[in-house]
């Protein structure tokens, strides 16, 4: 088992002669709730990792490329892209998402957003148009059901995001689910990489977060 993965945490009451079964039994329930804060523990354990990992690349750049082929991205097939790590806090991290378009200008509407919520993590799509107004089609996405890895979360869309989706006549994203991956920097090889799935469809974009590039204008709504 790998140790990032999954953390136990064992308890060990003093042994020594307990008398009264009242004693007994406050004592098997400080053992049982120490148990409960334990494994609470080890559960969201990897998603602080990942959220150290990603808060390591905050201030930098690193360009990418989409690495998936489904045809309906044809049109982002072989386009330069940047991601930029922004707007860092202890409990959320704005990462900017720049397409560059095949007439040269780039298309800067797409800021990821993951946040520590109480429930795990949360991750949002920020999208504007070049005016800086908010897109219709906004603030989706989806927050972790699982511990996942220091290394991958996923994000199953969630209750908002499937009304709004409805609501825009998106009924194809109703199940889409995200995954984000990133190594913590300064590891050899590392990358950054952003994937939605759901059945018929797969998006996937990579990027070498071990060659940091200038840093680009901000996303458009950003300052």
């Amino acid at each position: 088992m790998d140790w990032r993965d999954e953390t136990w945490v064992a308890t060990i009451l003093p042994m020594k002669p307990v008398f009264g079964p009242g004693r007994v039994l406050a004592l098997l329930c400080a053992a049982a709730l120490s148990g409960c804060v334990s494994a609470s523990a080890g559960r969201h354990a990897a998603q602080d990792a990942f959220f150290a990992a990603l808060s390591s690349h905050c201030g930098r750049a690193y360009a990418g490329a989409l690495v998936s082929s489904d045809a309906a991205d044809a049109a982002m097939a072989g386009r330069a892209m940047q991601m930029h790590v922004r707007d860092c806090t202890g409990t959320r991290v704005a990462i900017a998402f720049h397409i560059e378009t095949a007439d040269g200008v780039w298309d800067r509407s797409r800021t990821w957003l993951v946040s520590r919520v109480e429930e795990g993590l949360l991750l949002q799509h920020d999208h504007r148009h070049a005016d800086g107004s908010a897109d219709a089609v906004t603030l989706y996405g989806g927050r972790t059901t699982g511990p996942g890895t220091p290394r991958a979360q996923e994000f199953p869309v969630d209750p908002f995001s499937i009304a709004l989706f409805r609501a825009n006549g998106l009924e194809a994203s109703v199940t889409n689910v995200w995954r984000v991956e990133v190594d913590p920097r300064g590891v050899p090889g590392g990358r950054y990489a952003y994937q939605l799935r759901r059945e018929g469809r797969l998006f996937r974009v990579e990027f070498d977060t071990t060659r940091p590039i200038p840093v680009p204008p901000p996303a458009w709504g950003w300052t």
